[in-house]
């Protein structure tokens, strides 16, 4: 069992940048591709970024290329999104998600941190 718990959102001013945090739980997380996505009210879940089983390959949305940074660390079991030049259109709840296969089938899921860009 693999459980994840984000944390680092709040609220800040357009332009501003925070750092997102995932912390996993559980022997084989080095394994596991792990994702952020995020869902703002009244619309779909969006995934913005991925990163690969041993710091493997990145994937980052279009919405967040050339301001989010997906990271992990594996000696720590922490997964990192850095967000910069934040825009108001980001605010939304953020989720951590884990894919045992690497397949793009993510079953573990964080309860989320809230992140508000004011203008």
């Amino acid at each position: 069992q693999v459980d994840l718990v984000e944390s680092g959102g709040g609220s800040v001013q357009s332009g501003g940048s925070l750092k997102l945090s995932c912390t996993a739980s559980g022997y084989v997380y080095r394994s596991y591709c792990m994702g952020w996505f995020r869902q703002a009210p009244g619309r779909e879940r969006e995934k913005i970024a991925t990163i690969g089983a041993y710091a493997g390959s990145n994937y980052l949305a279009d919405s967040v290329k050339g301001r989010f940074t997906i990271s992990r660390d594996s000696a720590t079991n922490i997964v990192y999104l850095q967000m910069n030049s934040l825009k108001e259109e980001d605010t939304a709840r953020y989720y951590c998600a884990a894919d045992s296969t690497c397949l793009g089938e993510y079953t573990i899921w964080g309860q989320g941190t809230q992140v508000t860009v004011a203008s």
